[in-house]
């Protein structure tokens, strides 16, 4: 789980890493009592990357700028997430920036020194330059200088970038994190260094044993329907029937957030489980769609996973895709023995119901019973095969047991003749499920016309042909 910036300098501050005088912000009013001299930069504080050329980071030299840029950016999305506060912090004038970070590598089990004479928004160049220290014995300064000297870095440099490292691998094993970032670092013209900005992700399965970091992790706004924000204290829950409004305490050591990626396309995808999400996104690109997001949700491998906690990442996850104005049709594939069918449908009724976006009627739910058609994956066209394998090349493979070109066109044969195009923002959910009370699951989400459906092929289908047509 990634705390926000301003959460992570506080960590920074306490372990005496430098950073800028700053000043939380809930609201644009907050501006009139600044107690940092001008100027200033104002920070969105969401955990999605890419705040400054998404427009999350502005400069301001008075109050009025100050007032009137705090109005846009906490009205501003990135990647469906609002701010609940923004950080306004003093301007530094930085000669050199460097990236920095420790990390768990978990292949080898062991923290790993990353740094880059390259850092701030340029990523490419940072990795291009990235170097790399593996931690295989007991800590000791020697670690750190042998990453400064690998950096290339000179002079009294070395001491100061080295400190700082120091100080994060100490922060990183005292609170058993699994990131401690820093991009970038700024050395100003004096040699002095500081953390500009910085990311720190925390143990889920550590985080029990550090209440201040759960104290911090329940801040962390949740992002609603309308794209308003809540406390990350709460966990939505919903019961058949029920707004998504009913909350229930978080329990420490369980926190964690559904995996959501942004794409550019109009279909978004809700899984359980890494290998099921990534088939059925190239059974998106196969169909001739394009996934707008996509979010696992992961728990089929997770054995300390609560019902409440597996309730709480669907209703995340669909609360991102319902957010996305670009998201048409959400495709939601979700399957485990353990699974409560029920439960899945009425936090997706609940959240549906809530979120406004309800089609009045079936986009392509009316599928007409013509017979299945069977075509092979290999030999579709280049563009697909390019998808399947990576390598432009595919040999005998698997047979989807639907006519992807008829669900790609919605052809009268695959879809009824009363076909109506929906219009008016409403979003076309399409669910597979496997799991206990499938057949009550079924009859909860068939007043809102969302189809529960066998096959992962035909779920790919509705959501391919109703993101076209709506």
């Amino acid at each position: 789980m990634d705390l926000l910036e301003y959460q992570a300098k506080e960590l920074f501050r306490d372990m005496g890493i430098p950073v800028l005088p700053s000043q939380r912000i809930d609201r644009p009013a907050d501006l009139k009592g600044l107690k940092i001299p001008y100027p200033v930069v104002l920070k969105s504080q969401v955990r999605a990357g890419g705040r400054g050329k998404a427009g999350g980071i502005e400069f301001v030299s008075t109050t009025i700028d100050a007032v009137a840029a705090a109005h846009r950016i906490f009205n501003l999305s990135i990647m469906g997430e609002y701010p609940q506060v923004l950080l306004a912090e003093a301007k530094y004038n930085a000669l050199q920036e460097l990236y920095l970070a420790v990390v768990l590598d978990r292949a080898e089990r062991r923290a790993v020194l990353l740094g880059s004479s390259q850092g701030g928004t340029s990523t490419e160049s940072a990795m291009e330059k990235m170097q790399r220290v593996v931690v295989d014995e007991d800590f000791s300064p020697f670690y750190a200088r042998r990453l400064t000297q690998k950096m290339g870095l000179r002079s009294k440099v070395v001491i100061s970038v080295s400190d700082i490292i120091e100080k994060m691998y100490r922060l990183f094993v005292e609170q058993d994190l699994d990131l401690v970032e820093i991009n970038p670092l700024g050395i100003n013209p004096s040699g002095e260094v500081m953390a500009l900005d910085g990311k720190v992700t925390v143990n889920d399965e550590a985080i029990a044993r550090h209440p201040h970091l759960l104290q911090l992790a329940e801040k962390i706004p949740t992002v609603s329907a309308d794209g308003a924000s809540q406390d990350g204290a709460a966990i939505l829950t919903a019961t058949e029937n029920e707004e998504v409004s009913s909350v229930s305490p978080c329990q420490g050591g369980s926190l964690g957030e559904p995996h959501f990626y942004k794409l550019d396309g109009n279909i978004g995808i809700i899984c359980n489980g890494a290998a099921l999400t990534m088939a059925t996104l190239d059974l998106v690109y196969l169909c001739g769609g394009k996934p707008a997001c996509f979010a696992n949700i992961g728990g089929d491998t997770r054995w300390d996973l609560t019902p409440d906690d597996f309730v709480y990442r669907l209703t995340q996850a669909l609360n991102m895709m319902v957010a996305d104005t670009n998201v048409k049709a959400v495709a939601i594939d979700i399957i485990g023995s353990a699974i409560d069918c029920n439960a899945v449908a009425a936090t997706i009724a609940a959240c549906v119901r809530q979120s406004g976006r309800v089609l009045d009627s079936p986009v392509g739910a009316a599928i007409a019973h013509t017979p299945s058609l069977t075509k092979p994956l290999n030999g579709w066209d280049s563009r697909h095969h390019g998808l399947l394998n990576g390598f432009g090349e595919i040999g005998e493979g698997p047979a989807l047991n639907f006519d992807l070109g008829r669900a790609e066109n919605g052809t009268p044969s695959l879809f009824s003749d009363n076909y109506q195009p929906q219009r008016n923002g409403g979003i076309s959910f399409i669910v597979r499920l496997c799991g206990t009370d499938l057949e009550l699951a079924k009859r909860s989400l068939a007043p809102l016309n969302i189809p529960v459906v066998d096959s992962l092929e035909e779920v790919i289908a509705r959501a391919v042909a109703d993101a076209n047509k709506i």
